[in-house]
């Protein structure tokens, strides 16, 4: 049994809910589609059976977020978790030593790329009845763009840097393309006509090879444990039994 949790990452697709705490099943596919996950979810998934499990998008700010605990339980049950695009990304680079498997650009970054950063993935989306659309950018999104435009020669090295702080320093809940383009006209000639055939939705890009992955049109290599986690065991703490309660 496979399941994914997924939101504004797979938004106007079919592989995300129509309703808000209702599953999409995709009986073509023998997939079960969930919204973005919250602290718990992993956890109940793995009690239903699910022993595939596709973490995309989580929540964060209104509840709790997915806990690495409940990670490293559905691993030791014996459950393959995959990670990527946002949520997905930021908890695969963290377990990935423990048999986690991370896909896609945004996952590279936290895990080997030096990115910290864990409101680089953040965005403001709609509910499941209005298909989760995404409000603002994701700042790996403008980073990949920045790149791309770079490497075609659109923006040079020091525009670059320029929107690149411009643009994080703007708050992620009002960080559009929009607002973007708007504070740093003022000081790069043409900037959005510039950049404009380079925006890349990265956070899209590693959703949808992660659903390859589930659906088996791609393939990925199984991670190899670190020789520190090898043979790790899952601890049974109180916080995780008080949470299992």
């Amino acid at each position: 049994m496979k399941i994914l949790f997924a939101g504004p990452s797979l938004s106007g697709t079919e592989f995300v809910p129509v309703r808000a705490g209702e599953d999409r099943v995709l009986p073509d596919y023998g997939l079960t589609c969930r919204g973005p996950a919250k602290c718990g979810d992993i956890t109940h998934a793995v009690d239903q059976g699910f022993r595939v499990i596709g973490l995309v998008d989580g929540r964060f700010e209104d509840v709790a977020a997915v806990w690495h605990k409940e990670i490293l339980h559905a691993l030791s049950a014996g459950a393959t978790v995959y990670g990527a695009a946002s949520m997905g990304a930021l908890r695969a680079a963290e377990c990935h030593p423990f048999g986690m498997i991370g896909i896609g650009k945004v996952f590279e970054r936290y895990a080997f790329g030096g990115l910290e950063d864990d409101a680089a993935v953040a965005q403001v989306h709609a509910p499941a009845e209005f298909g989760y659309v995404a409000f603002s950018e994701a700042m790996v999104t403008i980073d990949a763009t920045l790149d791309a435009a770079l490497a075609a020669g659109a923006i040079t090295d020091e525009e670059h840097a320029l929107i690149r702080t411009k643009a994080d320093g703007v708050f992620f809940k009002e960080r559009t393309w929009r607002r973007i383009f708007d504070v740093v006209s003022p000081d790069i000639d043409r900037a959005a006509e510039r950049l404009r055939p380079h925006i890349r939705n990265i956070k899209r890009d590693d959703a949808e090879l992660l659903l390859d992955v589930l659906l088996e049109r791609k393939s990925v290599t199984m991670p190899q444990l670190a020789p520190d986690f090898a043979g790790w065991q899952f601890n049974e703490t109180s916080q995780w039994r008080k949470l299992r309660a």
